[in-house]
């Protein structure tokens, strides 16, 4: 591949931000350059020190004076339910049994996961997330229709299948044998082919039996460079049903811990409604705490406690969560977020917000060293933000002087038109 060299304002952080005057956690260059070549970044500097060293006949785009930032991370997220979203509903068991599994059951064809698939990465992509976690149906042809789509565009995904083999519709459930070699035959498929990352799918405790957490254990144990996703303590009639169906665990944390589900490798979403005892597991184990502000309040499940999670030294990560969450955009879900935290009076640095869509995710990912920032050596996943997008958000640009008001504007105001540009690997995908 013949070497690029983008021209912008870059941002880029190595470190939680606490504040604008933490410039020690970010850096950002006013005249600045990317060099990329076959996918990676090689260099990031002043524009006038790569252009400099860039080898004879680079290509040069100029996207000043736009900010150039890592592509976006999403770390939870349901690819089956692109046609979930905006479904009314009560909370969240009513709102599986309504619209969720229907539209899974829907994921058996593997045509219509090729086509939801091509779907669901355009509009990824132009919201500016170039990475995403994301549960697929409990069939196999869905993960499938997934990462090939992923591969096709050259994405690093993190997905699989889901597995649940009770308390869903008999068109949905596996068992735990079948859960177990179809993640197994999955796995060896697709982690590490191109840039997939497979994941340890099991839904959470209510739709599987002990037997089937006790066989994603299991995978854990033999694949343990894999990733594991599942939910925890989102409604509290989704806790009781669980206390009932696992009347022995602790608590429900302790239902995950009794199986070996724990690591520093998994991704418990949602974690609104965690006891002392839970939130102490998690830090011993390492274990990812994942904020879906839009569907949490979406689906009325309660507020995330940032403070609290961070406080006990947990890593925590945000995330559309997808079609509970209301939002593709992790602009407006971190909007939402900031809002969620505002109500509980733990106010946040917009510097902070954008460091934890981009390395504090890819941190919690334990994939800092390929994605989540424009270090050189990394993956060359950007995005190209206009603060100016919209009316509204150029006539408050108008006023604003500093970095930090320009992100809180994008933040507040901003959408999939403020995604100008999203580069994969160096490759450019125009926004739909």
């Amino acid at each position: 591949m013949s070497a690029k060299l983008l021209r912008g304002r870059l941002l880029t952080f190595s470190a939680a931000p606490k504040g604008p005057d933490d410039t020690d956690a970010y850096h950002c260059e006013e005249d600045g350059a990317l060099l990329i070549s076959d996918g990676k970044i090689v260099a990031r500097g002043s524009y006038t020190d790569i252009v400099a060293g860039a080898p004879g006949g680079t290509e040069e785009i100029d996207h000043r004076p736009h900010l150039l930032m890592p592509g976006f991370i999403d770390t939870h997220l349901h690819f089956p339910q692109v046609q979930v979203i905006a479904s009314w509903a009560d909370q969240l068991l009513d709102w599986l049994n309504d619209y969720t599994f229907p539209a899974e059951q829907k994921f058996a064809d593997k045509a219509h996961g090729d086509r939801i698939a091509k779907g669901f990465y355009d509009t990824l992509l132009s919201n500016g997330t170039t990475t995403a976690v994301a549960y697929c149906s409990s069939h196999p042809n869905s993960v499938d229709a997934y990462f090939e789509e992923a591969d096709r565009r050259g994405m690093l995904m993190l997905g699989g299948k889901t597995m649940m083999d009770r308390n869903a519709p008999d068109a949905l459930c596996d068992t735990a044998d079948s859960a177990y070699s179809d993640s197994k035959a999955l796995l060896e498929k697709w982690h590490g082919a191109g840039r997939a990352h497979y994941v340890i799918t099991p839904r959470f405790a209510i739709t599987s039996t002990p037997e089937q957490l006790e066989a994603a254990g299991t995978l854990l144990k033999e694949y343990p460079d894999c990733h594991l996703q599942t939910h925890i303590n989102e409604n509290h009639n989704e806790i009781a049903f669980t206390k009932e169906l696992f009347p022995d665990a602790a608590d429900y944390l302790g239902v995950y811990e009794d199986f070996g589900l724990l690591g520093g490798k998994t991704l418990l979403g949602h974690c609104i409604h965690m006891n002392d005892r839970e939130l102490g597991v998690m830090r011993e184990t390492g274990s990812v705490a994942v904020f879906c502000p839009t569907s949490n309040l979406f689906l009325g499940s309660g507020l995330f406690d940032k403070k609290r999670t961070e406080g006990a030294g947990i890593k925590t990560a945000i995330a559309t969560d997808i079609g509970g969450g209301t939002n593709y955009s992790m602009l407006r879900t971190l909007d939402e977020g900031y809002k969620v935290l505002q109500l509980q009076r733990q106010r946040l640095h917009p510097l902070e917000t954008f460091y934890w869509a981009t390395l504090g995710n890819a941190e919690a990912l334990s994939l800092s060293d390929r994605i989540g920032s424009l270090d050189a050596g990394t993956d060359a996943d950007i995005i190209v933000l206009d603060a100016k997008a919209t009316r509204p958000m150029a006539l408050r640009m108008e006023t604003a002087e500093t970095l930090s008001e320009e992100l809180f504007v994008l933040q507040t105001l901003g959408d999939d038109r403020s995604v100008v540009e999203a580069y994969v690997a160096g490759k450019a995908s125009k926004p739909v």
